[in-house]
């Protein structure tokens, strides 16, 4: 089927199935413009719990999508391929995250958002990339469990001054980034300044102007006064960050930053969600009852 033919046959679902699809910041082009929302997987996932709407198409990650569920139980969420994971977040387990509980009883456990949902039900709060700093921060201990992702924690530990015991786990995506990436881009666009994702390593964060979530720079971008921007973090962001601000230049730390599991959605298989109401991510509903209290945690400090 022709792409103008197939945007045409989702519209027309989504109107009979009373649909919407969401979109991460990171999704291919395409697939980011026959979105009804765009956003970062918090953004998302509160979107799905308050759209009226019978069916979500979520495209993004296994994680995310398996979020929404937790906050629209009585939605039906659809995932256009569900080999679309976060490495990241296959990284931990609820097993590994028990014995780390066993290992250092009484510690509160933050998770990163990026993370399973057996994860999350073993865990007291979730946190964001935007607010790791304020979640940690709320805490009284000085000494808590955060998992999965070892370079957030870096961040959040020197923000904060708690210890951290941290899972070693890390986005293989932002690992790709290296300081002589970002020396390259600034020799070729000395007045740029200089973005970072805070997964990024970090030897990356002590040389950048800003460090934000993807959520971040789409709002920061237009408030702006640099007209140029080097962007540390998953290429698929550039898309929506220059349609939205077509008066500055953007240009990636790294172009290889690709996330293939970001990637494998289409419109193709939208298409074949949307009419075939599969493949449908489901969450045992014990797992989702713990899980949702410790995303009711975080959502406190958006």
């Amino acid at each position: 089927m022709k792409k103008e033919k197939l945007i045409e046959e989702i519209k027309e679902l989504k109107k009979e199935k009373k649909a919407v699809i969401l979109a991460h910041n990171y999704q291919p082009d395409e697939v980011q413009e026959i979105a009804d929302f765009v956003g970062d997987s918090l953004e998302l996932s509160r979107k799905a719990a308050e759209v009226e709407a019978d069916i979500i198409v979520f495209c993004g990650v296994h994680f995310m999508a398996e979020t929404a569920k937790i906050l629209a139980p009585q939605k039906k969420v659809l995932m256009p391929d569900l080999r679309a994971r976060c490495p990241m977040a296959d990284m931990l387990t609820g097993k590994d995250l028990r014995w780390m509980k066993e290992q250092n009883p009484g510690r509160k456990v933050v998770a990163y958002v990026n993370t399973t949902a057996e994860v999350k039900a073993e865990t007291d709060v979730c946190c964001t990339s935007a607010n790791a700093v304020k979640v940690v921060n709320s805490l009284p201990d000085e000494e808590i469990i955060f998992v999965p992702d070892r370079n957030l924690a870096d961040y959040v530990a020197k923000k904060t001054g708690k210890k951290l015991i941290v899972w070693d786990g890390c986005c293989p995506i932002h690992e790709k980034i290296r300081v002589k990436d970002i020396e390259e881009q600034k020799r070729l666009h000395p007045e740029a300044e200089v973005w970072a994702h805070p997964e990024c390593r970090p030897e990356i964060l002590e040389k950048v102007d800003r460090i934000l979530s993807t959520g971040q720079m789409i709002k920061e971008a237009p408030k702006s006064l640099a007209r140029e921007i080097i962007v540390a973090t998953e290429v698929g962001i550039l898309h929506r960050l220059r349609k939205e601000n077509p008066d500055k230049k953007f240009y990636p730390a790294q172009e290889k930053a690709v996330c293939r599991n970001m990637k494998k959605t289409n419109l193709e298989k939208i298409y074949q969600a949307l009419l075939k109401e599969k493949p449908e991510v489901m969450v045992e509903r014990e797992v989702a009852e713990r899980a949702k209290e410790a995303i009711n945690q975080m959502v406190r400090y958006v």
